[in-house]
């Protein structure tokens, strides 16, 4: 997701970021307010491509999981100071959801790299989100046309780029062509 700048020497809660200004998006990463820019035309077919092909998968399959595109919530932690929206979100344990988002670790996140979050996404999230238990977290960089999968279960970091195709750890038959998005 596009970050824009972090707001500094202050810590903030959730009640803060339901207090910013309508259309305004940030998320929140141990106290700290990270604002959010407009997703570019890329990042949006990335996006829809792969919320399209696991939400095909889970319907066709008769899944009980779903998958959400951001804007969605994500309450990471039972504190009030981490919320982020993933650019997709898969869960499978439904009681960790209600009408606000999840509450909880996502099995699996998928974030999508912009110029600017790109410390963000391999960085900070990647740490937040190996601490919260979230079981498959995937980088996926359409400016270098790469996927960097952590598999935290079975503690596994691979990488592919977009002429392969990628499983999905979470499930035993998903595989995800990364050949079939057009992005330019």
């Amino acid at each position: 997701m596009a970050l824009v700048q972090k707001i500094v020497n202050y810590e903030y809660t959730i009640d803060d970021i339901y207090a910013l200004p309508e259309g305004q998006r940030a998320e929140l990463i141990e106290g700290q307010m990270y604002m959010m820019a407009t997703p570019s035309r890329k990042h949006q077919k990335v996006s829809s491509y792969l919320h399209n092909e696991i939400y095909n998968f889970i319907k066709d399959h008769n899944g009980d999981c779903e998958v959400y595109a951001a804007p969605f919530a994500v309450f990471l932690n039972a504190d009030n100071k981490t919320y982020v929206e993933p650019d997709i979100s898969v869960i499978c344990d439904k009681d960790k959801l209600n009408d606000k988002g999840c509450n909880g670790a996502p099995d699996c996140i998928i974030e999508i790299v912009s110029p600017t979050s790109r410390q963000m996404d391999y960085y900070k999230k990647l740490f937040q989100y190996r601490m919260a238990n979230v079981k498959e977290y995937w980088v996926v960089d359409p400016d270098k046309e790469i996927i960097t999968v952590y598999n935290f279960e079975q503690d596994i970091m691979e990488e592919y780029t977009f002429s392969d195709v990628v499983k999905v750890g979470i499930y035993e038959d998903l595989e995800i062509d990364f050949s079939k998005i057009n992005i330019n």
